[in-house]
């Protein structure tokens, strides 16, 4: 067992609520799989809570922080189900879609689901394979590629007026500048940092926010 530690219990409690029981069987399952499956590293082991299930959990904050609505998400190369399946135990009211390129992890991901009841959507493709047939409120990512590779991938799978939340480290500025060509061309706008945490865990979680472009509707119409 990898219990929370009770530095993290605050944190954890404000962010999973009433399923904290469901992130805390979400644990356990990486704990006693996640190595000898490829998924985490076994130094991971005992990281598990701050370094990825509260580093994930703090993308609820940027969702919350959003100012359009939010019903679908999808979580984009899931791989060990970070941050998608955290997400969809802190909050069970959206419909989320896990999107995975190989097998064995998206495997994982349904066997997941199905322990935790968390009706999942799974999706064994790649991101470029659903463009311009899937869009989705919102799109995650977590250290899947730098900006203006990950933009490519993604931010045609965002709603017009949705929104791109990728998790990001120190590197993010630096992203976000080398990237903002390439943002542009795919419609997004105003590309912003946030930390989320702060006071919480050590090591805050940094997102960076890409909204994509809402087209106008009609002349005159200057949403956007």
């Amino acid at each position: 067992m990898h219990p929370l530690p009770d530095s993290l219990r605050p944190a954890a409690e404000r962010l999973f609520s009433e399923r904290l029981e469901l992130a805390e069987r979400f644990v356990a399952l990486l704990a006693e799989q996640g190595p000898e499956r490829g998924l985490i590293g076994p130094r991971e082991v005992e990281r598990l809570w701050e370094r990825h299930l509260l580093n994930c959990a703090l993308m609820v904050d940027g969702i919350d922080a959003l100012d359009h609505p939010v019903s679908t998400l999808a979580d984009v190369g899931s791989g060990a189900g970070l941050p998608g399946v955290v997400i969809a135990i802190a909050r069970p009211e959206l419909q989320v879609t896990l999107i995975e390129t190989m097998q064995r992890r998206a495997s994982w991901l349904e066997e997941v689901d199905a322990e935790l009841g968390l009706v999942l959507e799974v999706l064994r493709a790649r991101a470029e394979e659903l463009q311009g047939t899937r869009s989705f409120d919102v799109v995650t990512a977590r250290a899947v590629a730098a900006l203006d590779k990950l933009a490519r991938w993604t931010l045609p799978l965002v709603a017009e007026g949705g929104s791109l939340l990728a998790m990001k480290g120190s590197s993010a500025a630096d992203e976000v500048e080398k990237a903002q060509k390439v943002l542009t061309r795919l419609g997004g706008v105003e590309p912003t940092i946030s930390q989320y945490g702060a006071g919480e865990v050590e090591v805050p979680t940094t997102v960076v926010q890409v909204r994509r472009r809402a087209k106008a509707t009609r002349k005159g119409d200057a949403r956007g």
